[in-house]
């Protein structure tokens, strides 16, 4: 795949991270954890995020890491799932979030890229379904999803006002029915215009595996589109070395390295 063909694409997609009240972005102890109030979720996606390990296993988690191969540039993901730091490693630049700030430190040039934007963009396309178990999330049944004469059913995802860099953004998760295993995911871009899109993107979870108890996609693919009619696939991402771990890092590992800038969101 080339590198040009995968960062077009990158740049229409949006990520939806509530963001973390300045007290949360600490080490969350386990006894926090266990008091945390039950969320109640639609029958279908309980059954999908069982299907997946379920949450009870997705949250004894702390450090998700995972690499995206590329030719050129190769990322190494590392994320925090309590506090949502996050870290991106390549070659030519490092990219995170630090709990409050994104930052950026270049190795290869001048940064062009968007940190704001970029920083956890592919965690929250790998962590499916269970970032859609995330706070301030709303739930509503939608049609299913027919691809090659088959029906997928769906659940419909939308989030409260503020919520987000982009809490206008509609997300439909369909599953195999007699799996739940999730198999495809549509979604609207509002980034930077404000406003609700009636453009659904469609992403096929084509390939999935187990890690430490929870099961995560290896392969991703972007199919073209119309309305709700799937078309051929536009382009893949492959994942590798991905790692789940109980275990936290050091906040420090995180932190903005004394070389880096924080990244300041352009006039």
């Amino acid at each position: 795949m080339k590198q040009l063909t995968l960062w077009v694409w990158v740049l229409i997609f949006v990520s939806c991270q509530p963001k973390k009240k300045e007290s949360e972005i600490s080490n969350v102890s386990e006894e926090t954890t266990q008091k945390e109030v039950p969320h109640k979720y639609p029958e279908a996606l309980e059954q999908v995020l069982e299907a997946h390990g379920g949450l009870v296993s997705w949250k004894k988690q702390r450090t998700l890491s995972f690499t995206i191969p590329k030719s050129d540039n190769e990322e190494v993901h590392t994320v925090d799932l309590r506090t949502r730091m996050d870290k991106i490693e390549t070659p030519a630049y490092d990219i995170g979030f630090d709990g409050h700030n994104p930052w950026f430190l270049a190795k290869e040039g001048a940064f062009k890229g968007n940190a704001e934007f970029y920083h956890n963009l592919m965690f929250y396309f790998y962590a499916m379904p269970f970032v859609l178990a995330d706070d301030g999330i709303n739930y509503a049944e939608t049609e299913p999803l027919e691809v090659e004469g088959v029906m997928y059913p769906g659940v419909k995802i939308t989030y409260n006002e503020g919520v987000g860099t982009s809490s206008k953004d509609e997300y439909y998760l369909h599953y195999d029915a007699n799996t739940y295993k999730m198999k495809w995911l549509g979604y609207t871009v509002t980034y930077r215009t404000g406003e609700k899109s009636d453009k659904v993107s469609w992403i096929n979870y084509k390939e999935w595996d187990s890690f430490n108890g929870v099961v995560l996609p290896t392969t991703i693919a972007w199919h073209k589109s119309e309305g709700r009619k799937i078309m051929e696939e536009r382009n893949a991402v492959s994942f590798k070395a991905i790692s789940l771990s109980e275990q936290a890092k050091p906040i420090a590992f995180y932190a903005k390295p004394e070389a880096g800038e924080f990244y300041v969101k352009p006039e």
